[in-house]
């Protein structure tokens, strides 16, 4: 598969067959590894290889990272986007170089703090979380 190097569809659906027979017929545990070889095999017969390649890459990534949408250089600034109505719940935004998240409140948008991977590396946060 792209981008997947090592990664053969018709290695793994052979890999997975001892699994199954190796558990009872009815069992919980044979009817997920069956699951899993009929979603490996749809993938396969739907040429959607290169799709879940990216997917698989995407979701096996442990690094974490938080997309930020806008950065503001004040507080001022932040809050007069954010009465903008451009804001959505749940969005990242930096203000001041630190991390927030839109919130919905009843009738309203508002800042919560929620700092940034890089953040949480800074003595501030790990001397708070000791």
């Amino acid at each position: 598969m792209a981008d997947t190097p090592d990664f053969d569809l018709d290695d793994i659906l052979g890999v997975l067959n001892p699994f199954i027979e190796n558990h009872a017929e009815g069992s919980k545990e044979r009817e997920a590894f069956k699951l899993a070889q009929a979603a490996l095999l749809y993938i396969r017969d739907n040429k959607k290889e290169d799709d879940f390649a990216k997917y698989y890459k995407t979701f096996s990534n442990t690094s974490f990272t938080v997309e930020v949408s806008h950065e503001f250089a004040t507080r001022e600034e932040a809050d007069k986007w954010l009465a903008s109505g451009k804001a959505e719940d749940a969005e990242r935004v930096k203000i001041a170089g630190k991390g927030f998240m839109v919130v919905r409140l009843p009738g309203r948008l508002t800042f919560m703090v929620a700092p940034l991977p890089e953040e949480l590396e800074t003595d501030e946060w790990k001397e708070d979380s000791e």
